[in-house]
């Protein structure tokens, strides 16, 4: 999969990844919206080009309260991301090369107000899937929104993925339709953070694709 390529798709108004941005933006809007006054931590995971979170924080009133880090493996994606954030002038947006399953990228930042994972559950386990939910719960500060996405291909992994963020402390906000071939979900955390472990290793991007084929065989 060439992940500079894949991001074309946003740019086609009637493809589904068009849609679920928007969706995702709408969302990351709310949360904002709805954040009490002060400074605001926002941490994206596998953040592509960052235009979820980048195209909604250049015109929004908090975005001077915003301090985010957005963690990207791919250079080409990380090298747009960085010219967004120069041009809207996001003074305070990180933006990261590097693994985003390494727990070290985070420090600093963690425990956050909003917390992207989106595009990622497709791309990994369900063990895998567990373990990044397990560490949102050191991510997360009590009453931060964590935003994420999963396809609704067989097996449909959301109702598991809403019951495992529902183990954790992680209170049901919003999800989207069923009847849509992907979900975003919202989801806000009301227990008690815990300290991020240094050095540890979330999961293990594998890709839909391989994956899939994994499924077929």
């Amino acid at each position: 999969m060439d992940w500079r390529n894949w991001h074309d798709d946003y740019d086609k108004p009637d493809s589904q990844l068009a849609q679920r941005l928007q969706i995702v933006q709408d969302q990351i809007r709310a949360a904002l919206d709805n954040s009490p006054p002060g400074p605001l931590r926002i941490v994206s995971l596998c953040a592509g080009q960052g235009r979820d979170l980048l195209e909604v924080l250049a015109d929004h009133p908090r975005r001077n309260d915003v301090h985010a880090r957005l963690v990207e493996l791919d250079e080409r994606n990380t090298t747009r991301a960085t010219q967004a954030v120069q041009a809207a002038g996001l003074n305070r947006v990180e933006v990261v090369t590097g693994d985003a399953a390494l727990t070290d990228h985070y420090r600093g930042m963690a425990p956050a107000d909003l917390v992207l994972v989106c595009g990622l559950f497709g791309n990994i386990t369900d063990d895998d899937v567990r373990r990044t939910i397990d560490t949102c719960w050191q991510l997360c500060r009590t009453g931060a929104t964590i935003i994420w996405t999963r396809h609704r291909r067989a097996p449909d992994r959301v109702p598991k993925i809403c019951a495992w963020f529902e183990a954790r402390g992680f209170e049901r906000v919003w999800l989207t339709a069923p009847e849509l071939r992907f979900c975003v979900g919202v989801h806000r955390f009301t227990g008690k953070t815990e300290p991020l472990v240094a050095g540890a290793q979330m999961f293990s991007f594998i890709g839909f694709d391989v994956l899939t084929q994994r499924e077929a065989q």
